[in-house]
């Protein structure tokens, strides 16, 4: 069983690492988004085989053996998921720590190290790897060790954007990139894309252009070699303006990343913000709700960040387009009146033709500075009326789900019951009543109330905080999705304003709820009449 397992991820591999697809067109990119599904339930087979194969695998058998299992489960998850990659990455570090293997421990903490800077966790990734000497790496992982710090510098570079502190960044990185570069042979693929990349982030195009045209027209690429030498490279045509040969690089690279299920990428947000720059508003738009996908899937918070400054611009241009189509159409609408205008007053003198003109142009000013004022009624509208629909359908699912495991259970409990009458069984009866803990019910009640809200608030924890300071924040325990203080103002968020209704809901009494409200208001750095409107202005995604 375990071999046929084996045979299969293999098999699995070496179709997802055939290399170059052809039409790397805009067309061709779309179709891929449209089946991305497809190519990460093939992505979700491979981890599944893999997962498999632990299964399979004693625990106290033979522990290397499940380490490797554990970093070929890394592997998969890497630019996949953040969390799983991260999880895999510990497994392996406490299996090095039981067989007190040095080397397996290097290897994990670089591991470690990869999936925190691939999260945008700046912080934690120079904590992993602060200490590390390279002296003592396996020769095999110097050249990991040195091209994980090169990486670190240049995109710590990037996420500042500092006249001062870049620029030292990318010197540091290149010094990284020049050890790493003695461990790889000169016609390998690292070699030539960390020499160029070393180069393009100096600024010498002229010496990164041979390394990346030469891998690039390489026909044994995989995808994922493919996707990072095409997205890096798109980085010359950006700066030399060729915006056109930018985008088919990009292209390229985000059909590779699709097909490879890999979530931990740039592509779509860049080619997004170029597609926006050439006013291609509805290629963009489908571009950034991909990187939307891919960054939160992978929990990559810098993506995140990223995305966010760009999809109001797109957004907005969206709007811009629809509001113009609609000027277009209120001039026809005059134009037609005032040709109807014109008809009837043939036979009126020239004076009362002109007053009536006028006459009509003011009508139309007032009227269309009256519909105005209608659209932004309007457009305020439909925003609240979409947010409460939202919050509607989310928690007609929740009502129904929670009534129906309720229903199951009364149901259950009703058949024992009528078994233990019909026994004459009073006493198991009794044991079946003093059974039901409704503390128990009640956590579970608002464990599946936490779980729908954040589902539909992704975001309402962090935005939350973000009103106190650093030492005021909530910071919830491992079990714990959300504690009282964030259901009261999450309940206040879905329109729930009446104290008395939020403490019935919560089963407390009044004064405790008013406490609790008055006591969160006075941490925060908000004055307390505006707190609960930063509360409702929380997106629902």
């Amino acid at each position: 069983m375990k071999r046929i397992v084996l045979l299969h991820v293999i098999c699995l591999f070496f179709i997802k690492g055939y290399t170059q697809s052809a039409g790397a067109s805009l067309p061709a990119l779309n179709r891929v988004i449209s089946e991305a599904a497809i190519y990460d339930k093939a992505k979700q087979h491979e981890i599944d085989s893999l997962q498999l194969l632990v299964q399979l695998s004693p625990p106290d058998n033979d522990l290397r053996k499940r380490y490797h299992l554990y970093a070929a489960l890394f592997e998969a998850y890497k630019v996949y998921k953040f969390d799983s990659a991260y999880s895999y990455a510990r497994k392996m570090n406490e299996l090095a720590v039981t067989l007190q293997d040095k080397a397996l421990l290097m290897d994990t903490r670089l591991k470690l190290s990869f999936t925190l800077l691939s999260s945008g966790m700046y912080k934690e990734t120079a904590d992993a790897l602060a200490g590390m000497d390279a002296a003592q790496l396996a020769d095999s992982n110097k050249a990991n060790y040195y091209a994980l710090m090169a990486r670190f510098y240049y995109d710590l570079g990037d996420y500042n954007k500092d006249t001062v502190y870049t620029p030292r960044y990318a010197v540091i990185a290149g010094h990284y990139i020049d050890s790493a570069l003695t461990f790889w042979a000169k016609d390998s693929y690292d070699y030539m894309y960390f020499s160029g990349l070393k180069a393009l982030k100096a600024g010498h195009n002229e010496v990164a252009q041979p390394y990346f045209q030469s891998l690039l027209e390489r026909k044994n690429l995989t995808l994922h070699e493919l996707a990072v030498a095409a997205s890096t490279w798109s980085v010359f045509y950006t700066n030399g303006n060729d915006i056109d040969k930018a985008i088919e690089l990009l292209v390229m690279a985000a059909i590779a990343d699709i097909k490879t299920s890999t979530k931990e990428t740039s592509a779509t947000f860049i080619l997004a913000n170029l597609l926006y720059k050439k006013n291609d508003v509805k290629n963009a738009s489908v571009c950034i709700e991909q990187a939307i996908a891919e960054s939160t899937f992978y929990g990559a918070r810098q993506r995140k960040v990223q995305v966010s400054a760009i999809l109001p611009l797109i957004e907005a241009e969206k709007i811009s387009i629809v509001e113009s189509q609609k000027s277009i159409l209120l001039r026809y609408a005059v134009t037609v009146t005032l040709l109807l205008l014109l008809v009837i007053g043939l036979g009126v003198i020239i004076y009362k033709q002109v007053k009536r003109l006028k006459s009509a142009q003011r009508v139309i000013s007032a009227a269309h500075e009256k519909e105005q004022a209608i659209n932004r009624q309007l457009a305020e509208t439909n925003d609240k009326l979409s947010d409460a629909n939202k919050i509607k359908e989310q928690y007609i699912g929740y009502f129904f789900n929670i009534n129906a495991a309720f229903y199951e259970k009364i149901e259950k409990f009703k058949k024992s019951v009528d078994k233990k009458i019909s026994d004459r069984k009073l006493d198991d009866i009794r044991q079946l009543t003093n059974a039901i803990n409704l503390k128990n019910e009640k956590e579970e009640l608002l464990k599946q109330f936490d779980h729908a809200f954040l589902k539909l608030f992704p975001n309402f924890i962090t935005t939350f905080n973000s009103l106190f300071r650093e030492e005021d924040r909530i910071v919830l325990e491992d079990h714990e999705l959300m504690n009282t203080d964030l259901r009261i103002f999450a309940l206040i968020r879905m329109g729930i304003h009446d104290t008395d209704k939020i403490a019935h809901i919560l089963q407390y009494s009044v004064n405790t709820i008013n406490t609790y409200k008055t006591r969160v208001k006075n941490k925060s750095v908000v004055v307390n009449e505006e707190f609960e409107k930063k509360i409702m202005e929380i997106k629902a995604v």
